[in-house]
């Protein structure tokens, strides 16, 4: 069934199509399904998450697998037709806005994702043990970075394997200094979310270089093919430095790779 509607003078198409549902009871606010929607359908408002537009939505559900609390779903009902000449317009909008040091559009930030830039300590005195943080931001987990963050846009990326900084005693000093930086487990996490989520860093932030750590167990690896499918998917011709941690906390190998 298709009908017409007239909302403040404008003609909207309606139609019985698939559509995103939010339980708002169920939802977090942690704002996962907002960088998961290529369309920017939903946003954080008062906590919750909301779909800002229905034309916005193509009923695909791409973000159902990153909610967390499954709060969301999908449901048959009649809403305004998906309209990706608007979607596209809209994403021009968002791109031109200053970017936020948050998920965009939230009125809600659970504490341990509202991202911070951070100032490092300017001691530089290696022979006294310098031992000072030299990290710039939070959160430092990809999984809750946002794309928008300022700190990321045209960055030099660190995609660190999350063992690296316990057996690197120099990490701070030797490759984060002045870097924004991304922590994971190619082994134990989702490394298909991974993938999407460093593509839509790459997309939207365009670090100006990226760099991979890995120890040298061969499951760590897997944090270079992570980066390199975030490439491809993002259809960037952006290369990265592959570093290789040793057991003992040295640079075992370093390696430039095109994708």
């Amino acid at each position: 069934m298709v009908r017409l509607a007239f909302p403040c003078g404008r003609k909207t198409i309606m139609a019985l199509r698939n559509i995103v549902k939010i339980d708002e009871d169920k939802c977090n606010g942690c704002g996962q399904c907002v960088t998961a929607c290529a369309e920017g359908a939903i946003q954080i408002i008062n906590g919750k998450a909301r779909l800002v537009s229905e034309t916005y939505c193509d009923g695909l559900g791409a973000c159902l697998g990153h909610c967390p609390q499954d709060a969301i779903t999908i449901e048959q009902r009649e809403a305004a037709e998906f309209d990706e000449k608007a979607v596209k317009q809209y994403l021009q909008q968002q791109k031109e806005k200053p970017l936020s040091d948050s998920i965009p559009a939230a009125g809600f930030v659970c504490p341990g994702m509202k991202a911070r830039s951070l100032t490092p300590s300017t001691n530089d005195d290696s022979q006294a043990g310098d031992v000072s943080s030299q990290l710039r931001q939070w959160p430092v987990q990809l999984h809750l970075l946002s794309p928008m963050a300022s700190y990321l846009k045209n960055a030099d990326l660190l995609l660190v394997a999350d063992c690296v900084p316990f057996a690197m005693g120099d990490f701070h000093q030797r490759l984060l200094k002045d870097k924004a930086i991304a922590i994971g487990c190619p082994k134990l996490d989702d490394r298909e979310y991974y993938v999407q989520k460093l593509a839509d860093i790459l997309k939207i932030a365009q670090p100006a270089s990226l760099t991979v750590v890995h120890m040298e167990v061969p499951c760590c690896s897997g944090l270079v093919w992570i980066a390199q499918n975030a490439i491809r998917a993002a259809q960037s011709n952006l290369s990265f430095e592959d570093i290789t941690i040793s057991l003992d906390g040295q640079i075992k190998q370093s390696q430039t790779v095109c994708v």
